[in-house]
C-alpha cells in the first residue's frame, strides 16, 4: 500500500533567488591613523604625507593617572595604524597598549602598531644574574593587546624582531640621514662606529657615503659610563661622521668625538636616529668636539628647545610611505636598506 505524506506548504516557503545578481560587499577597507600623546607632531606629518585626516580619538588620563582612551569615530572593518613611540615615561607604552585594545574591540580589520622609537629595548638579553629581558616583555604585551603587525625603526639590537610572532617591519633612518650629508657635500669622509655593536650599521653608511670605516674601542666600567680606549682605522686628516642608533646621555658620542680628534680628524659630525638626550646630554654635546649632531623626530623635542648645533630631520615621509605600502599590500623591501 502506498502512503502519501502530506506536506505543509506554509512550513517551507519558497525563496526567490537571483543567481546572476552581484554579491553585496562592504566598502573598501579604509586606512585610518591614530596617535596617543607621545609624538602627535610626527603623526600629523605622516597624515600630511598620506593626505588623510588624523583619526579622532580621546587619549587622556583619569585623576589617579590611569590611561583613558575613546575612539570617537566608526572604524569597523578599517585598516588601523597607531603611531606611538614608547620612550619614558611608561605612560607612553600604556597609551599604545590601551589604544590597541580599544580599536580591536571596535572591530578594526587589522591593527598595526607604528613605534618610531621602541622603548625598553636596551635590556634585550640576560647578560647578568637576576635581570629581566624587557624587550621580550614589551613584545609580549603588544602582541597580547591585539596588534596584528608592528613597525619600528633602528632597533638597538635587530634580533629583537625575533621576540615577535607577528609580522614585524624594521625600517632604517639611513635614507634620511645619508641624504643630509650628501646634500651638504661633506668630503673625504671617514664613517666611525662608536662601539663594536655599531660596526655593521657604520659599514652600510660608509658604503653609501663612499667613505672609509673606523671603529672606536669602547669599554663601560658601569652603566651609562664610558671609557674610550683607541681608534681602529684611519681618521687622520679626514672629516669624520659618527653614526649611532641612540644618543641618550651622549657620553659615548662625546668620548668617541674626542678620540677621533686626538687621532687627527679634521671636523667631527654625528648622526643618530633616536635623540633621547636625557640629563646633561645637550650640555655635553655643546662642549664637545662635535660640529653638528643630526637626529630624527622619532622622539619629539619642543620647538626651540635644542641648540642650533643639533639638527632635527623628519622621518614622516619614510614612515608614511611604509604605511601606504602595507595598506596597499605592496613590497617594503626598498625601505629596508
Amino acid at each position: 500500500m502506498t502512503v502519501k505524506l502530506a506536506t505543509d506548504r506554509r512550513a517551507t516557503p519558497s525563496v526567490k533567488t537571483q543567481p546572476d545578481a552581484p554579491l553585496m560587499r562592504s566598502a573598501e577597507t579604509q586606512l585610518r591613523l591614530f596617535t596617543g600623546n607621545a609624538n602627535r607632531p610626527l603623526a600629523a606629518a605622516i597624515c600630511d604625507y598620506l593626505q588623510i585626516d588624523l583619526g579622532d580619538a580621546t587619549v587622556d588620563h583619569f585623576a589617579d593617572g590611569e590611561t583613558f582612551v575613546k575612539i570617537n569615530e566608526n572604524i569597523r572593518g578599517s585598516d588601523i595604524f597607531i603611531v606611538q613611540p614608547t620612550f619614558a615615561p611608561a605612560t607612553n607604552l600604556m597609551e599604545l597598549l590601551v589604544m590597541i585594545d580599544a580599536v580591536r574591540r571596535a572591530s578594526a580589520r587589522r591593527v598595526t602598531a607604528v613605534i618610531p622609537y621602541f622603548g625598553f629595548q636596551r635590556q634585550d638579553r640576560k647578560d647578568q644574574p637576576r635581570v629581566p629581558i624587557t624587550a621580550k616583555l614589551v613584545a609580549n604585551l603588544i602582541t597580547t593587546a591585539g596588534a596584528d603587525r608592528v613597525m619600528t625603526m633602528d632597533l638597538h639590537s635587530p634580533q629583537i624582531q625575533g621576540f615577535f610572532d607577528i609580522p614585524f617591519d624594521h625600517l632604517y633612518a639611513a635614507p634620511v640621514l645619508v641624504d643630509h650629508f650628501m646634500r651638504h657635500q661633506v668630503s673625504d669622509v671617514a664613517v666611525v662606529a662608536p662601539d663594536i655593536g655599531s660596526v655593521k650599521m657604520a659599514r652600510a653608511y660608509s658604503k653609501r657615503l663612499s667613505g672609509t670605516l673606523a671603529i672606536v674601542d669602547k669599554r663601560r666600567p658601569r652603566p651609562d659610563a664610558v671609557e674610550m680606549m683607541n681608534v681602529i682605522g684611519e681618521v687622520e686628516g679626514k672629516n669624520v661622521v659618527i653614526f649611532d642608533d641612540i644618543v641618550s646621555t651622549a657620553s659615548t658620542l662625546v668620548e668617541a668625538a674626542r678620540a677621533v680628534r686626538d687621532a687627527g680628524a679634521r671636523e667631527v659630525y654625528a648622526a643618530c636616529t633616536h635623540g633621547v638626550l636625557c640629563g646633561d646630554a645637550v650640555e655635553r654635546i655643546l662642549g664637545s668636539d662635535v660640529k653638528e649632531l643630526v637626529i630624527t623626530d622619532s622622539i619629539p623635542h619642543s620647538p626651540g628647545s635644542l641648540p642650533s648645533k643639533i639638527r632635527v630631520l623628519s622621518v614622516a615621509s619614510l614612515l608614511g610611505e611604509a604605511i601606504r605600502r602595507i595598506h596597499d599590500e605592496e613590497s617594503l623591501s626598498s625601505l629596508f636598506v
